[in-house]
């Protein structure tokens, strides 16, 4: 791996465990105001808000500007939106903000892989990405559920680190994470540039609408890109809620605290970097579509959860289930990635991938508020969602075959291109034969 792609993970693990222990410490702010419930599962829809309202410029910003100075400006408006709970905006409006800083981050932080990589590193360097942002996603859950504890909130909170204005445990959690997003925006000012040709936002923004629904219209059509977009698209939608069913779930069935449900979010994750180091070695890219199967295995482990009530038998579950998440997810995004930058190029891909995912979040989301408003218990919504990525993954294995069958020529092509792609790198990147001189 070149040089700078170590800068690119240690930016990307900072940032992302500050969003996911921002997220334990919004939970705990909203319950210390005695919100209502809905309110602690309407976190993840405001957070992809402008994940989708912004999908058509995101993309071309990242692909106009050093991608490196798009994550400090992204990081910057996470720094803004901690800045804007600590001043006693509401935290919905001000979750919402860091959305707005991770929508402009994504397109950049992926898309500079394919800039910089050549597409036989593809899946391993997805597997090394989302391996280290997993390890974020558990480190990041663990110090949200620590930082919001009275241990460490009273000793931050007290004389020993003072705090001027910040005086509940949320309030203390959230001042902390403020400075390790501002330590990773300091990572963004050293990612190299790669020398790739920008391409220049139009003067009309609008001007962009057409190109984005082109963008997604040729992903949709492409036989791979299709695949590829609806896997990823579910599995982020199902995993993105997860998170707090998660949490709610440990509260109703084992009777947690945030801080002690919080480590059972953490055991997910653990499975998942396992699952995606594993793929990123034996899954090739060209292999990519043969790990579908184990999506319905993955929706039926999150049914069984309704029977679990003992920690003993929640932790293997919560790992085997992170664990298949991994496995699957690594490869499939490496084969969107690929298909996008071909089609359109990596900001502008990435950016219908997150809009078409963080839609799904939002729509998944918007659904399990409006129900725990209407009483659905957490329990049965871990059915729910195990029945629909269950009956989804089915119907795009499904999809997939038919493909095979039904337009096999022009599939095969696009499994030969990415044959062919690692085939070249892989030749390139060994050295020549030694030359052995006559005597």
């Amino acid at each position: 791996m070149k040089r700078g792609f170590y800068t690119i993970m240690a930016a990307q693990f900072f940032s992302s465990l500050a969003d996911n222990a921002l997220f334990v410490a919004a939970v705990e702010l909203l319950r210390a105001a005695q919100a209502p419930s809905w309110q602690g599962a309407a976190l993840v829809p405001m957070f992809a808000l402008f994940y989708v309202v912004l999908a058509p410029w995101v993309g071309a910003f990242a692909d106009s500007r050093p991608k490196g100075g798009v994550m400090f400006v992204s990081n910057a408006i996470k720094v803004a939106g901690c800045l804007m709970m600590l001043l006693g905006a509401h935290p919905l409006l001000a979750y919402a903000v860091v959305g707005l800083g991770a929508a402009a981050y994504s397109p950049a932080k992926y898309g500079i892989l394919t800039e910089l990589l050549p597409p036989s590193q593809l899946v391993k360097a997805n597997g090394w990405i989302e391996g280290l942002t997993i390890a974020s996603i558990i480190l990041g859950v663990l110090l949200g559920g620590q930082l919001v504890g009275p241990r460490v909130s009273d000793w931050l909170g007290g004389s020993h680190v003072p705090l001027p204005g910040v005086e509940t445990a949320p309030e203390v959690a959230i001042a902390v994470l403020t400075a390790v997003y501002a330590l990773a925006a300091w990572f963004n000012l050293h990612i190299p540039r790669t020398g790739v040709a920008l391409r220049p936002m139009p003067r009309n923004p609008l001007a962009l609408l057409p190109d984005f629904w082109q963008c997604n219209r040729l992903l949709w059509q492409d036989k791979l890109g299709q695949i590829s977009l609806a896997t990823t698209t579910l599995f982020w939608g199902v995993s993105g809620n997860m998170r707090y069913i998660v949490l709610a779930w440990a509260g109703a069935a084992l009777h947690y605290s945030t801080t002690q449900a919080a480590s059972l979010v953490g055991v997910v994750a653990l499975g998942t970097a396992a699952g995606a180091v594993a793929a990123s070695m034996r899954v090739r890219l060209d292999r990519a579509t043969t790990v579908m199967p184990l999506g319905m295995m993955m929706g039926a482990l999150v049914m069984l959860m309704y029977f679990v009530d003992r920690l003993w038998l929640a932790v293997p579950m919560l790992i085997a289930l992170g664990a298949l998440g991994g496995y699957i997810v690594v490869p499939m995004n490496a084969l969107l990635q690929h298909r996008g930058h071909n089609l359109m190029g990596a900001g502008r891909s990435i950016a219908v991938q997150n809009f078409n995912e963080q839609a799904c979040i939002l729509a998944l989301g918007v659904l399990y508020s409006m129900a725990t408003g209407a009483g659905l218990s957490a329990l049965a919504a871990i059915v729910l969602f195990g029945g629909v990525v269950v009956a989804v993954m089915l119907a795009i294995q499904l999809w997939h075959h038919h493909n095979l069958r039904h337009h096999a020529a022009q599939v095969e092509s696009l499994f030969e291109l990415a044959r062919s792609d690692h085939a070249h790198a892989s030749h390139a990147a060994k050295p020549p034969p030694a030359r052995h001189s006559q005597p």
